[in-house]
């Protein structure tokens, strides 16, 4: 697609090139296949008329870490084939109505969360958030929590488990944060071994995160250009 398809963001065409000519040179360094990787465009705080012109490029995954605002999205969009990934902290109470335009949420973090997401009118991808910092009130799960928490989600089957998420702490190199993530991972493996997806990477760190095995990068402004004030 050429700019002439987003006129009303110009250069929104090229970041997303540029972007995703960065994810296959990393996936060649890390001697990976490209199409194993899925990059999610976050645009919080964007309009949808952004997103519509994501998807004129051909960007089908679409992440939002806001729930009020992923759910007016996902409802003015609706006709358009886009897959909604929720990626940010979800409170228990908005847990099914989130659930009702996602596909995908990758925070799930807590045993609470996991049963409201029951008895769903369809299935949902679930990706168990990683705590990798040593602040308690940092989203995502303990560590030492990750085994029970898995095999709490393998046994709500409205729930698709298929992974971990975490962000990189601001403080520590990305790739040895990202290599405790790859770790991980392996846990959940080992209770569920079909869980074997990894989220992980954003725009300044999604190289690391394709050398560490990271399947969902979760990149917003290298592709979306500076976020708006909040509405």
């Amino acid at each position: 697609m050429s700019e002439l398809a987003t006129p009303e963001y110009p250069g929104l065409a090229d970041r997303l090139a540029a972007v995703q000519a960065g994810v296959t040179e990393a996936c060649r360094a890390a001697g990976r296949d490209a199409a194993d990787v899925t990059t999610i465009v976050v645009t919080k705080f964007h309009p949808a008329s952004l997103v519509r012109a994501l998807a004129a490029l051909g960007v089908r995954d679409v992440g939002e870490n806001r729930h009020q605002e992923a759910q007016e999205k996902a409802a003015e969009l609706a006709e358009l084939d886009l897959r909604w990934h929720f990626v940010g902290q979800l409170q228990t109470k908005k847990a099914r109505q989130a659930a009702r335009y996602a596909q995908a949420i990758h925070s799930v973090d807590r045993a609470r969360l996991i049963d409201a997401l029951t008895e769903l009118e369809r299935p949902l991808d679930a990706f168990l958030q990683i705590n990798l910092t040593d602040d308690p009130g940092r989203g995502g799960a303990a560590p030492a929590e990750l085994e029970q928490l898995a095999e709490h989600a393998l046994q709500n089957p409205s729930l698709r488990l298929r992974g971990v998420m975490a962000v990189a702490p601001l403080d520590e190199e990305p790739a040895r944060a990202f290599a405790r993530l790859a770790e991980y991972s392996e846990r959940v493996r080992a209770v569920a071994p079909a869980a074997s997806a990894i989220s992980a990477g954003m725009t300044h760190d999604y190289a690391e995160a394709i050398a560490a095995g990271a399947t969902h990068l979760r990149i917003g402004s290298a592709i979306t250009g500076n976020r708006p004030e909040p509405r």
